[in-house]
């Protein structure tokens, strides 16, 4: 094997690979003997066909296997014995190759470039602690007791109201036409609930037990059945009984109820739990301003390949974004070679930080675990109420999206290694100054200096839970 290095400009590297015929030959009569001992062909026992008739048969296919397995294993021994790491899948094209002739293609990649990374001891960060007041405690174990809250007979007669329980009957008609789904007998709703299209619920605020009532809506634009999207409808509601909503009362029962032996013990649980939120919330804060120094304190060569896939993938998002008219209103009065300029330094950001952290992990052997990876995986899965299955079984069959599930585990423990050799101070702060930080953090970083890449999560797409005829007439 001949190869010649045509380019080596910063981090292009490009070869030229002149592989001789004899090679070639050597390798397709090779691969012809261990076939012959495998066809069956009439008149010839196993391993007794002759060359010359395995070249007729098998020649050309097993010239294709060959070549493709020569241009493989060479392309490979042209890196490896160079010591040289390719940041993206190399390009490789043949440029010349006729029967009984070399084999000649070229090769061409971008390298991962030196990193050298700065003395971690020199950062100094800040480490934001909260300590959470027992009305936050209070507060939490009050949504958990709304969250398990009953119905019980109304202790005197009166209107529904917001948050009752009716129970009702309910036909619908779409311009006189009463269409599949549009009927109900003995329909429980909660009213303020938003289980129903906009403006129903509404609309029987202040019946009694017994009333008739018409309700008229317009479905949404968009609406799920494309014959009641924006349409006008028609709803005749019988209220056959009304209930009101009582909270859970806060005591040992309800505890016993959540798996706690005691009151006391579900508030320690609960306090656990607010805490673990808001150390969370802190260490996105602390992770922030650790790629942002190291951002400031990294400036090398990025493969050009690697920051052009990286704004492809931020620019589909920004394409989409202005198609449905979410951009924010500072990017909306950008002209669109302003808005590129920006995103293409927030590419090469993202690149850089990346094989920072990626050489960080490396130099210092740290992997995502098999029981870190299934942890992240079942967090995902809980993302999707009813559909763990299918997510699991799309990891399983997706590697790539796997791999995306890895990076953030990957990258929060690279973080932590960083944070554990720098200097780091602790700072008590109340909840509501720890959210106005994250939020004032928020708005001025935006899409200046993004932390990180979010993960690409191809997972199932969440399917919305049947709803009642009035909320999916089709359903």
């Amino acid at each position: 094997m001949q190869v010649t290095e045509t380019n080596a400009d910063n981090l292009k590297r490009e070869f030229t690979v002149v592989v001789p015929a004899n090679d070639i030959d050597a390798k397709i009569d090779s691969r012809l003997v261990e076939l012959s001992s495998q066809v069956k062909l009439p008149g010839f026992r196993p391993g007794k066909v002759p060359m010359k008739l395995m070249k007729q048969r098998y020649g050309k296919s097993v010239m294709g296997e060959v070549l493709e397995a020569l241009v493989n294993e060479t392309s490979q021994e042209v890196i490896s014995e160079r010591s040289l790491r390719p940041a993206m899948q190399p390009k490789i094209e043949v440029t010349s190759f006729d029967d009984g002739k070399d084999l000649e293609y070229s090769i061409a990649f971008e390298i991962i470039p030196d990193i050298e990374p700065m003395d971690f001891a020199k950062l100094n960060l800040e480490k934001l602690s909260v300590d959470v007041p027992a009305e936050e405690v209070d507060d939490s174990l009050g949504r958990i007791a709304e969250n398990h809250k009953t119905t019980q007979p109304l202790k005197r007669k009166r209107k529904a109201k917001e948050g009752d329980v009716v129970t009702i009957d309910f036909k619908g008609t779409v311009g006189g036409e009463a269409l599949p789904g549009m009927a109900g007998d003995d329909f429980k709703l909660e009213l303020g609930s938003g289980q129903f299209i906009p403006g129903f619920e509404e609309q029987v605020v202040g019946a009694n037990i017994d009333d008739d009532v018409t309700v008229n809506v317009t479905f949404p634009e968009g609406y799920g059945n494309e014959k009641l999207s924006g349409q006008d409808a028609v709803f005749e509601v019988k209220v056959k009984d009304i209930e009101e909503t009582v909270a859970a009362e806060i005591d040992d029962a309800l505890a016993e109820k959540l798996g706690e032996e005691s009151l006391e013990k579900l508030k320690e649980r609960v306090a656990e739990q607010v805490k673990a939120e808001y150390d969370r919330i802190a260490h996105s804060h602390l992770k922030r301003e650790v790629l942002d120094q190291l951002a400031d304190n990294h400036d090398f060569d990025v493969p050009e390949a690697m920051v052009e896939a990286e704004f492809d993938g931020i620019w589909k998002q920004i394409e989409a974004d202005k198609e449905q008219g979410k951009l924010d209103e500072e990017d909306a009065a950008k002209s669109e070679d302003e808005l590129k300029a920006e995103y293409q330094d927030i590419a090469v950001r993202r690149v850089r930080l990346g094989l920072l952290l990626s050489e960080v992990g490396g130099k210092n052997e740290i992997d995502v675990t098999q029981e870190e990876l299934n942890a992240a995986l079942l967090q995902e899965a809980r993302n999707y109420p009813g559909q763990e299955q299918a997510v699991f079984e799309f990891y399983q069959k997706n590697p790539q999206a796997l791999a995306n599930l890895r990076a953030p585990v990957f990258e929060d423990k690279v973080v932590d290694f960083i944070v554990d050799l720098a200097k780091v101070t602790e700072k008590s702060i109340s909840p509501d100054d720890l959210r106005k930080q994250i939020e004032a953090e928020n708005a001025a970083v935006s899409k200046k200096k993004p932390a990180k890449k979010a993960a690409a999560k191809k997972a199932p797409a969440k399917k919305p839970a049947k709803k009642a005829a009035a909320k999916k007439a089709d359903a």
